[in-house]
């Protein structure tokens, strides 16, 4: 057997430069990297070494260079990824956000983070966490609740098992999530005559799952059987490339679909069986739908609670959910008809079987009603001195874009006025990461998205308060000549969770920054804050001012932010479906036992047990 002598860290870069994709790419695009004691030496030397091979990209915060190569793999439909490698100690667990975040939204990120001494000779070594009573425990341990695969690289030897582990969890369509090696310092520098046939390039194609002939046979019973089916298409329609199969099957057989927040852009937004967006976020085309449907084909979503309207959406006393999805323990939620299956080879199977069958498509003046009312919300104001809502910020954004732009965003209020309001053309379109809407992923996203499709633009909307929560990538965007135009709606707070406090009774409190607590006034800028890191920035007092300042941004050559201020109040109410969050059912407060009461009798509509 020929062998190679190199330290592990050598061996681990020379193994990951050489995976690939199904299309013959380099699944991974690089290695984001901020080095300090437990990587600098190991990893540091053997990064530099491989140059353009495995290229590193440096960031300026250890979990927003996570949430970009997050989003990398997402704007690629997890057919390529990222590494992201780190000190022990706070360097490392600054990552564990990110490592939920790619968790939820079953997206693959490899995270190496520094660990401690195998050796254990110089404990405790700096940053170091000590258990009393367990020797083995590091900091890193708390990436194993988050983590897909989890790893500790205690001997060079082990990266002979411990990588093809990680490249399999990261390309497996079901346990597709993040990896962790917690990689140990000393033996980062170890060496060790490694299998020369271990660096062999390696070809990771897209598995599809193919369905179960019974499963399949048990689904097309039932969708033969349905009056009034609707398909709800999630983010396993994109990870399979599966949009010109789904829009095939919905016009062949008559079936509308509805688009979660990972799903939106499966469908062309005018395409006229597309009905907009679902669940409490949802359009009330989709929704009226929804509310009668008689069969819910759930393809590739694990039907979260603002997708179902926190089960109090889907009201037909008989209607049957069919479950269309890669992951086994998606298939099974609610007593569905499950279909294990890829949705790209479930759909096309499903076709065949089901022939000429066809229902009756919906009234087109649901989807024409919504459509108005989406023009209605995003236009400009008759009073242009008023502070504009965060709809008519969106509709200005979207009319100064054309339909190859990309929208990135996150948390707070505009997640959900984006998946009513934002009108995605093209797949991918829609970038949301709302499964743990996460503040602060917004740049760093929208970074990550530029980088996986630099021929797109980009265009991130975040709020003043997820701003300030990280933000640091746009410099990284400048310095790294990926340009990225950043939309700052300042509401002086947090207007989303506000509203939310207001409604269920509450006072505001604590989150707007003029109603909590001061000494001196909030008085931040923007504007000088977003040039202090390089980028070019403005601010807008009107949507007139806000569209010719992004005629301006698109033709910049260096990253643009522009601030413009709204009213933390007006949410769009068109749309949208209850949402099921517990009001205190004691309180001195009239409104809140009113809410109270409220909320009792709303959740009388809930199926969570069917």
């Amino acid at each position: 057997m020929k062998t190679i002598r190199l330290t592990a860290a050598q061996a681990m870069v020379r193994y990951l430069a050489n995976q690939q994709n199904g299309e013959g790419e380099a699944f991974f695009g690089g290695c984001w990297a901020i080095f300090g004691h437990g990587n600098v030496a190991g990893l540091g030397e053997a990064l530099h070494a491989a140059g353009d091979d495995l290229p590193t990209w440096r960031g300026h915060n250890e979990q927003s260079m996570a949430h970009a190569a997050i989003a990398y793999a997402k704007a690629h439909n997890r057919n390529r990824a990222m590494a992201v490698t780190t000190s022990i100690g706070p360097g490392a667990v600054n990552m564990v956000t990110a490592a939920a975040l790619a968790h939820v939204n079953r997206l693959p990120v490899l995270l190496i983070p520094g660990d401690v001494f195998a050796n254990r000779a110089p404990d405790p070594v700096l940053q170091q966490v000590e258990d009393f009573g367990d020797g083995t425990i590091s900091a890193n341990d708390c990436f194993k609740p988050v983590s897909r695969y989890f790893d500790r690289i205690m001997r060079p030897e082990q990266l002979l098992t411990a990588l093809p582990r990680a490249m399999a969890t990261l390309r497996d369509p079901a346990d597709c999530g993040p990896v962790t090696l917690a990689f140990c310092q000393d033996v980062q520098a170890e060496a060790y005559d490694w299998p020369v046939s271990f660096f062999e390039p390696k070809v990771w194609p897209l598995r599809r799952v193919q369905p179960d002939p019974l499963e399949l046979e048990a689904a097309v019973a039932a969708i033969r059987a349905a009056r009034n089916p609707l398909i709800v298409a999630g983010g396993g329609v994109l990870y399979s490339g599966a949009e010109g199969a789904l829009k095939d099957f919905a016009h062949r057989h008559g079936i509308p679909v509805a688009e979660t927040q990972a799903g939106k852009s499966s469908l062309a937004w005018d395409d006229s069986l597309n009905l907009g967006s679902i669940g409490v976020t949802g359009a009330s085309s989709a929704n009226a739908v929804a509310e009668k449907a008689d069969l819910i084909i759930a393809l590739g979503t694990r039907l979260q609670d603002f997708t179902t309207g926190s089960w109090g959406l889907f009201k037909n006393p008989t209607r049957k959910l069919l479950s269309i999805n890669v992951c086994s323990y998606d298939t099974h939620k609610h007593n569905a008809i499950a279909v294990l299956s890829d949705a790209k080879v479930a759909l096309t199977k499903l076709t065949e079987a089901l022939g000429d069958h066809a229902v009756p498509v919906p009234d087109a003046a649901l989807k024409a009603e919504w459509d108005a009312a989406v023009e209605a919300v995003t236009a400009k104001p008759a009073d242009s001195n008023a502070l504009p809502t965060d709809a008519q910020v969106i509709g200005s954004v979207q009319r100064s874009l054309d339909e190859n732009a990309i929208v990135v965003c996150a948390a707070g209020g505009l997640p959900g006025e984006l998946h009513k309001l934002w009108r995605a053309s093209r797949p991918n379109g829609y970038h949301m990461e709302y499964g743990f809407s996460c503040m602060g992923y917004e740049i760093a996203g929208g970074l990550g998205v530029k980088m996986a499709l630099p021929e797109r633009e980009v265009v991130v909307m975040v709020g003043d308060g997820s701003y300030m929560m990280m933000n640091s990538e746009l410099a990284s965007s400048v310095m790294l000549g990926h340009k990225i135009i950043t939309v700052i709606l300042d509401n002086r707070g947090y207007g989303c969770i506000n509203r939310l406090q207001m409604a269920t009774g509450g006072e505001s409190f604590n989150n707007l920054l003029d109603t909590a607590r001061h000494v001196i006034p909030s008085d931040i800028d923007f504007t000088a804050h977003a040039r202090s890191m390089g980028a070019l920035a403005e601010k807008v007092g009107s949507l007139d001012e806000l569209e010719a300042a992004m005629e301006r941004a698109r033709k910049a050559e260096r990253s643009y932010a522009i601030v413009i201020d709204t009213d933390p109040l007006p949410s769009t109410e068109a749309g949208g479906h209850w949402w099921d969050v517990a009001v205190p059912e004691v309180s001195g407060r009239t409104q809140v036992q009113q809410a109270r009461r409220n909320y009792e009798e709303a959740r009388k509509i809930q199926r969570a047990g069917d």
